[in-house]
């Protein structure tokens, strides 16, 4: 389905604290939308176009029929952030560490492109990364 029309995003994760969750988060630069944002769920923004829901567990089960996945077994997906610079990922992942998050990969630098990546709190996989804008083209 080709289109020129532009599209938003919305990624919804289950988290255990939402609170603790939303400071995570914030520490890593990110803001929430206040109004989509309450004690069951908040909405990162991420772009002008893509937001990430967080959810309370109860709440995102609601739904779904589906069980949740174990994050700390298995990966859900892989949600990749990109960055404007090298020193940008490692700056990003950085702080996801510092602020309680764990290191998920190795960094990989295949020239044109550099990645890291970390899991937040509640085991998400985030892959972080640059690319050349002369290699995308």
């Amino acid at each position: 389905m080709a289109t020129t029309r532009s599209r938003k995003l919305f990624v919804n994760l289950a988290v255990s604290d939402l609170k603790k969750s939303m400071e995570f988060f914030s520490k890593l630069g990110f803001e929430f939308n206040s109004k989509f944002t309450d004690e069951k769920a908040a909405c990162m923004i991420l772009s002008e176009e893509a937001f990430v829901m967080l959810l309370r567990e109860p709440f995102f089960k609601s739904f779904t029929k589906r069980e949740l996945c174990d994050t700390s077994r298995q990966t859900e997906g892989l949600f990749a952030l990109s960055c404007e610079s090298r020193a940008e990922v490692d700056e990003l992942v950085r702080k996801a560490i510092e602020g309680g998050g764990k290191h998920a990969m190795d960094k990989q630098d295949h020239g044109f492109m550099y990645a890291w990546s970390f899991y937040d709190l509640d085991g998400h996989h985030w892959e972080v990364l640059w690319m050349d804008p002369a290699a995308a083209q």
